[in-house]
This record gives C-alpha cells, sequence and structure tokens, in this order.
C-alpha cells in the first residue's frame, strides 16, 4: 500500500489526504495546532474550485451547505456606480460556504486511512538521494512514499526546498466576520447584501449565506463580510478594532454601517495579507522512489481579492490525485510540477493586477482608476472568470 504525509490540515491539506485515502493510500495528516478547527468565516468559491470539490467526490455535500452569489457591482463611497450589476451565466456564478460547514464535509471525507496528528510541528523535511522522504518534527522521523506540502504561506517544507521564494506583506490587512441570523440586521427588500464598495485603499465585500429562517444544510447561515484596509494589522483588541472600521466606513453606503453595528468583537477575525514573490521554482520535487508536492498557500500564497486561495488549493489536490491514479509516482510529481505552476502563475499575475487597482491612493490616480474602472475592472474580473470557468480536472 502506498503511503503519503501530508502536512498542514488547512482546507487543501483536508481535501488532498481524502482524496489520496479513498484511492487506496495509507495517509498521516500532521498539523502543529492542538485542535484542527476553521475560522468562524466564510469562503468564496469559483467554478474551478467547485469543479475541483466534485472531481475530489465531494460535491453533493457541497451543493447542500453553498449559497449562490451574484454579481452586486462596484460603488464608490460615495454610493455612485462604478460598475452596475450584471447577471451572470450559471457556469461562471461563484458560491459562498461557511468555513466551519466546509470543514465538517473535508472531515467527513477523510475516511478510516488517514490518521490526523495534532500538536506536531514539522521542523525539517528529509530529501536524501535514493531514500524515501520524510518529515521530522525534531524527535521522530514519519517517512512515505510522498510528502504533501499544505503547511501555508509559512511553510517549512517551501523554505527548505525553494528558498528563492519568500513572504511579503501585500501592504494591507483583512477583517472578516458571519454575522447569524438572529443577530443580522433586516434590510430593505430594495437593499441587497451582496456587492462591492471601493475607495482610497478601502474595500467592503458582503454576502448573504442562505436565506433568513433557512440555511440548506448549514445551521450556520447569516451574512458574511470583508473589510480590507492598507496598512499593517491593528493590535488593537478586537473591539478597538472594529470600532476603527466603523469610523473608517462610517458614510458609506447602506447596508455597511448596519452590518458592522450588528457585528459582535467575537465575530471578528483579522488576517495580515501577505504572498509569496517569486512564486516557488517548482511545485514538485523527486526524491528517491517518491517526491515531495507544494499545494495551496505554501506553493501560491497571493492576495484574496480574486478569491482563488482555496480554489487554487483545490484544484492542486484534485490534479495531484487524478495524477497519482494514472502514472507511476515519480512520474506523477514531475507532470504535477508541469501542470500547476504555469496555472498558479497566471492567476496570481491577475491577482497582484487586481491588487493594483485596488490599492490606488491619492487624488488624481483615484479619478483617473474611477474613470477606467468600468473597464479595468470587468475586464479583469471577465480575464478571472473565465479562467475560473474553463479549468477543468485532468481526466
Amino acid at each position: 500500500m502506498r503511503s503519503a504525509v501530508v502536512v498542514g490540515a488547512g482546507v487543501g491539506g483536508l481535501a488532498v489526504a481524502g482524496a489520496l485515502a479513498r484511492s487506496g493510500w495509507q495517509v498521516t495528516l500532521l498539523d502543529r495546532a492542538e485542535r484542527v478547527r476553521p475560522e468562524p468565516t466564510a469562503v468564496v468559491l469559483w467554478p474551478n474550485g467547485v469543479r475541483a470539490l466534485q472531481a475530489l467526490g465531494l460535491g453533493a455535500g457541497l451543493a447542500a451547505i453553498a449559497t449562490p452569489l451574484p454579481d452586486g457591482g462596484v460603488r464608490r463611497p460615495d454610493g455612485h456606480w462604478l460598475v452596475q450589476p450584471r447577471p451572470t451565466p450559471a457556469d461562471r456564478m461563484p458560491v459562498v460556504v461557511h468555513r466551519e460547514d466546509l470543514h465538517d464535509a473535508l472531515i467527513a471525507g477523510l475516511g478510516d486511512r488517514v490518521e490526523l496528528r495534532t500538536g506536531v510541528t514539522v521542523r525539517h523535511v528529509r530529501v536524501e538521494p535514493g531514500e524515501r522522504p520524510g518529515v521530522n518534527d525534531g524527535r521522530h522521523t514519519i517517512e512515505a512514499d510522498l510528502v504533501v506540502a499544505a503547511d501555508g504561506t509559512d511553510s517549512v517544507i517551501r523554505r527548505q526546498l525553494a528558498p528563492e521564494s519568500g513572504v511579503v506583506s501585500s501592504g494591507c490587512a483583512a477583517w472578516r466576520a458571519v454575522i447569524p441570523w438572529y443577530r443580522a440586521p433586516r434590510l430593505p427588500a430594495d437593499q441587497p447584501i451582496a456587492g462591492e464598495v471601493l475607495g482610497a485603499g478601502y474595500r467592503f465585500v458582503a454576502a448573504s449565506l442562505g436565506e433568513r429562517g433557512s440555511s440548506g444544510g448549514s445551521s450556520r447561515g447569516g451574512i458574511y463580510w470583508v473589510a480590507t484596509a492598507a496598512g499593517a494589522p491593528r493590535p488593537e483588541p478586537p473591539e478597538t478594532q472594529l470600532a476603527l472600521l466603523r469610523r473608517w466606513y462610517a458614510g458609506w453606503p447602506a447596508p455597511i454601517a448596519a452590518l458592522l453595528d450588528a457585528t459582535d468583537p467575537s465575530d471578528l477575525v483579522q488576517q495580515e495579507v501577505r504572498e509569496l514573490r517569486p512564486l516557488p521554482r517548482a511545485y514538485g520535487f523527486g526524491v528517491g522512489p517518491g517526491g515531495v508536492v507544494l499545494l495551496g498557500d505554501a506553493a501560491h500564497a497571493m492576495p484574496p481579492h480574486l478569491g482563488q486561495g482555496a480554489c487554487l488549493a483545490f484544484e492542486d489536490a484534485a490534479t495531484l490525485a487524478s495524477l497519482l491514479r494514472e502514472a507511476r509516482l515519480p512520474d506523477a510529481v514531475q507532470t504535477y510540477d508541469r501542470v500547476r505552476r504555469p496555472r498558479a502563475a497566471t492567476v496570481v499575475r491577475q491577482t497582484r493586477r487586481m491588487s493594483a487597482v485596488l490599492q490606488t491612493r491619492g487624488r488624481l490616480a483615484l479619478r483617473a482608476r474611477d474613470a477606467a474602472l468600468g473597464t479595468i475592472n470587468s475586464r479583469l474580473l471577465s480575464s478571472a472568470a473565465a479562467s475560473a470557468a474553463q479549468w477543468r480536472p485532468p481526466a
């Protein structure tokens, strides 16, 4: 029986561990946290992420917890439309899912061939010629035919195998929250929740998780919002951070003030937005009779502006699982590297272009951006949407 060690029990690590186990592999899943738990926020999945989960055998579970996310358009802080809402073809419409629901679906898909070990901090990956790869926590070495580095932006394994790729700040911080329905404000029928408001270095996006009073297969419905602001993360406690957000976004179009007022400090999750520059030189490394691969943020951490982080992680998992079913392990590792690097580079390039648009500062630059945003935003989003819609998992 072939064996794998997956380092990191985030969404990408859980997805690939379950997929390998369902293909007959014995999988050891390691995570440094004492308890594996997701953020109490949500995630947007574009069609490529949905297709990847379907290829991984998780489509039915996703359908029960996902809410379609229509195009809500883009406005300025004064309410003026920069990009009007547009109908979205079904094959290009993203969905929004509560992270805890997604986590539950991924955990349910692990099966009994996955051994989950928590409280394990991997400090070194063994890549000696002629030997099977392995990972070491400072006391023990766990070897396997395949090591999957799904250990996030600060991946220890990537730092060892691709030291040229560094983690840098994207110049902004993000705050996320889900307001449960029992606390969510009741909004007028003509005041849609979905949509984006874009200012000078500030951005606010909101989406509905199901319908009030019913969240489908989820008990975690509500209103999800994300606020992005230029600058470093705030060191203050959540109560102070929330007060700052209310001040920064005061006067912005409804329902932003109502959503922030309904948010409890315990709902708030702050994140420093960071990325890899440059991307690793390789995503697959042959080691003796097996290999090591990079997956998810360990391979291509990027700003969240196009909502592709989780989607690319699921693409990675679906691609790797498919290749390992069809090819010898060394060949599958090599093909994974050849297929995933250009794909990730394309999405990262699109995301960085969007970052430049979103982080425009200065009066003249803002006027130029707003005047051209309908064209720029549509072109960028259309390109990103087409890329997401066109991706298919390997046959």
